[in-house]
């Protein structure tokens, strides 16, 4: 084995320095702040058994033995983006390995040489890298500034009848939990023949019931596109692609996230299915639990006057901002020490002195714990 070239080593050295060095956690604290599993559908045991039901009835193999379009596109398949494309409101779906392997599928592929890419100065990494992956050009737009995204279509497209343009924003922003005015992007695309493409990785099983932010807003026909994925509320694997069948069979001749890799283990589809279908059971339930611990976690800010140090969100993502990695590493130490699972989040995944912990909020949580942690909070904030 050789030594690490000079030029890798020195930018672990940089990391190590500015505090931001990733490593793997092998344990964490109990009571749950930090993962996406909203609903706790992915510790159901009924969800468990219920998808070994579904494997006993279909040709089960522990693999898949090969990409969709050779010998793995495995029935399960069919019924699972059936479902989805039913549930969500969309003419097709089609399901990919992973909200990464969807995003970074679908825009190095779909924006063609010519077309013009408007996108939230705040979306996925994955969407980035897609983007950087195809021969669109591309600009950001302002988080939350609409006419930032006028002033960048005025600025290269307005005139230019040979342009496709997409605009791209992500439903709930999974670094500030905030969400962006949906219907006005909409219009906004409306009135300028764009297409709208929406990643509802962090609102998919949430909103409009059980479906997403499009759903709620009655958008589903204004959207071109729509990424939901498997891995946060849903409680297990994978995501997709929601839009026209022409999008679709486009998606199976030219993503090649789809088409050169190993399609999903029919354990993780019937997983999904499982999931919808408790899903559509329980969202009576599940749902009000989240919402209710939403609102309450939204109260007990206020009440011990942490307002200032928080994100202004409704959704289940809560922020505070704790200024420096090495600050907000070690607040979140202390937390976890005291039993709480709540990550930091640093630079530079997020703006340098933008360093925050993230509060992840489920229908598992119980007000208790809600007010334990904040009261911990304050006072590692405002000793």
């Amino acid at each position: 084995m050789g030594n690490l070239p000079n030029k890798l080593q020195s930018k672990l050295e940089g990391r190590m320095l500015e505090g931001s060095l990733r490593s793997l956690s092998p344990t964490a604290a109990p009571i749950d702040f930090a993962s996406n599993d909203y609903l706790g559908l992915a510790h159901s045991r009924e969800i468990a058994q219920r998808t070994m039901e579904i494997l006993e009835g279909a040709r089960s193999l522990n693999g898949s033995t090969g990409s969709r379009l050779l010998s793995g596109n495995h029935p399960l398949y069919a019924a699972v983006e059936e479902h989805l494309q039913s549930w969500h409101g969309a003419q097709a779906a089609l399901v990919f390995n992973s909200g990464y392997d969807a995003n970074l599928g679908f825009f190095a592929c779909v924006p063609q040489r010519g077309d013009l890419v408007l996108y939230d100065e705040r979306i996925h990494a994955s969407i980035r890298d897609g983007i950087q992956l195809g021969r669109a050009k591309a600009y950001k737009f302002a988080h939350g500034r609409p006419e930032d995204l006028e002033r960048q279509w005025e600025r290269h497209a307005k005139g230019r009848q040979d342009m496709e343009v997409y605009v791209v924003t992500e439903s709930l922003f999974s670094m500030d939990g905030d969400t962006p005015d949906l219907l006005g992007l909409a219009e906004f695309c409306r009135e300028r023949d764009c297409h709208l493409v929406v990643d509802e990785a962090h609102a998919t099983g949430i909103y409009g019931g059980g479906r997403d932010l499009v759903s709620q807003l009655g958008l589903e026909g204004s959207v071109f596109a729509r990424v939901i994925t498997f891995g946060k509320a849903i409680g297990g694997h994978g995501a997709a692609i929601l839009g026209s069948v022409p999008l679709r069979d486009y998606l199976l001749n030219f993503a090649r996230s789809l088409i050169y890799t190993t399609a999903l283990p029919p354990h993780a589809l019937a997983g999904i299915l499982a999931a919808y279908g408790h899903l559509g059971e329980s969202a009576g339930e599940r749902l009000p639990k989240l919402f209710d611990n939403i609102a309450a976690f939204g109260q007990e800010v206020v009440d011990l006057g942490l307002s200032g140090s928080f994100v202004p969100s409704t959704s289940a993502i809560q922020c505070a901002l704790v200024p420096g990695n090495g600050r907000a590493r070690e607040v979140a130490s202390k937390l976890q020490a005291q039993g709480f699972d709540v990550r930091p989040i640093l630079s530079p995944a997020v703006a340098q002195g933008r360093e925050r912990l993230r509060f992840c909020l489920h229908a598992h949580n119980d007000p208790g714990e809600i007010s334990r942690i904040l009261g911990l909070l304050k006072q590692l904030l405002i000793p």
